[in-house]
């Protein structure tokens, strides 16, 4: 038997979730959002996406397989996470297993969760919280012990995240043909993956960085928490780019950055996209993908200018997810080709990537 202190989660509503806690015994504050895949929970508490939020997986049944070792693997990168530690602010589950049983586990999630000091609450009714998200959008939250200090509510878009999640120098990876630039808004390491197995030299920069000064084949813009308008000297830096002729290509946060810079304009959505089932279209054709996606903000079609079309549409909510130019090589897409756990329906835009870079024009 384990024995678990009591721990409440509050929304700034006023309504509140008795639970226990099984992670480590600290209060948090923060954004909560839901994700609904099944699996690749290692994944997604890494995704530097999530930085400044409250995590609920509404998949019952969490823990049960463990969590992996934290190895590096040639690439100084790590192995089967998407980032050097994990990224969000707390964990909310449903039902959470001590017992773990995996191939590749080397210990359970709970222990995890306290050696990174991670608060994490079970026995909560995540469908009816996620019915909640859905009806009224996101909402600050925290974790609370009864009885202790209580702490404020956190809004993590009155903050720069990009900032937080960026690595602070510049970081070489890779020997390959084609020099890709990857500005870090909080890159998942798999998108690194993709890139070096492409032939390329990956020169990773932080967010703010001025890289046109570099000699480079191409613009990686990757994904990354928060709100993208704080990143204005990212903008700036990729409209210096704009002014050649260079393929751009950029994942999530990277297609409203990359909107931002042609002038278009940015929302928040009302809950967001956080899971691994979500269907586009690519416009001006009946091809349609399974895609993995995290993000809570989105482009706003209306706003693009008239070089500027959308490249694929949500089919939940006909959303924005991904945009491209209508001469020049630049292209983004709102979901994550790369993503693992999940589907790989996309994999192949990195392609489309690394052609445009050889031949100077965008194929999809």
């Amino acid at each position: 038997m384990h024995t678990l202190m009591d721990l409440h989660l509050i929304l700034e509503d006023g309504m509140v979730f008795c639970g226990k806690s099984f992670g480590y015994e600290v209060q948090a504050a923060g954004e909560v959002v839901f994700n609904t895949a099944m699996t690749g929970y290692p994944e997604s508490l890494t995704d530097p996406s999530y930085k400044g939020q409250i995590l609920a997986l509404t998949y019952p049944l969490i823990g049960n397989y463990g969590v992996p070792n934290d190895e590096i693997d040639s690439n100084s990168l790590s192995k089967y996470y998407e980032s050097e530690k994990i990224q969000i602010e707390g964990l909310i589950v449903s039902d959470f297993s001590f017992d773990y049983s995996h191939w590749n586990s080397v210990k359970g999630l709970d222990r995890w969760l306290k050696e990174q000091k991670i608060p994490a609450i079970s026995g909560i009714d995540t469908r009816k919280l996620a019915k909640i998200v859905r009806q009224k959008g996101v909402m600050k939250g925290k974790l609370i012990f009864p009885g202790y200090d209580d702490i404020n509510f956190i809004n993590p878009d009155d903050e720069n995240q990009v900032a937080k999640a960026s690595c602070s120098e510049v970081i070489n990876y890779g020997t390959g043909k084609y020099k890709i630039i990857l500005v870090d808004c909080g890159v998942k390491h798999n998108i690194i993956r993709c890139l070096l197995e492409r032939n390329t030299t990956v020169i990773r920069v932080p967010w703010n960085y001025d890289f046109n000064n570099l000699e480079y084949d191409g613009l990686m813009i990757s994904n990354g928490p928060g709100n993208p308008q704080h990143c204005i000297d990212t903008v700036k830096n990729i409209q210096k780019t704009m002014q050649t002729n260079k393929p751009i290509f950029g994942i999530c946060m990277g297609n409203q950055l990359l909107a931002l810079s042609s002038g278009a304009k940015t929302y928040k959505l009302k809950y967001g996209h956080r899971s691994h089932n979500q269907p586009v279209q690519l416009t001006g054709t009946n091809r349609a993908f399974i895609t993995s996606q995290n993000h809570g903000f989105a482009v706003d079609n209306n706003t693009l200018s008239t070089d500027w079309k959308p490249l694929f549409v949500n089919l939940n909510d006909g959303s924005n997810e991904g945009i491209r130019h209508e001469k020049n090589p630049w292209f983004s897409v709102q979901f994550h080709p790369e993503a693992s756990s999940g589907p790989t329906d996309t994999g192949f835009l990195f392609d489309v990537f690394i052609n445009a870079i050889e031949h100077g024009e965008l194929k999809i």
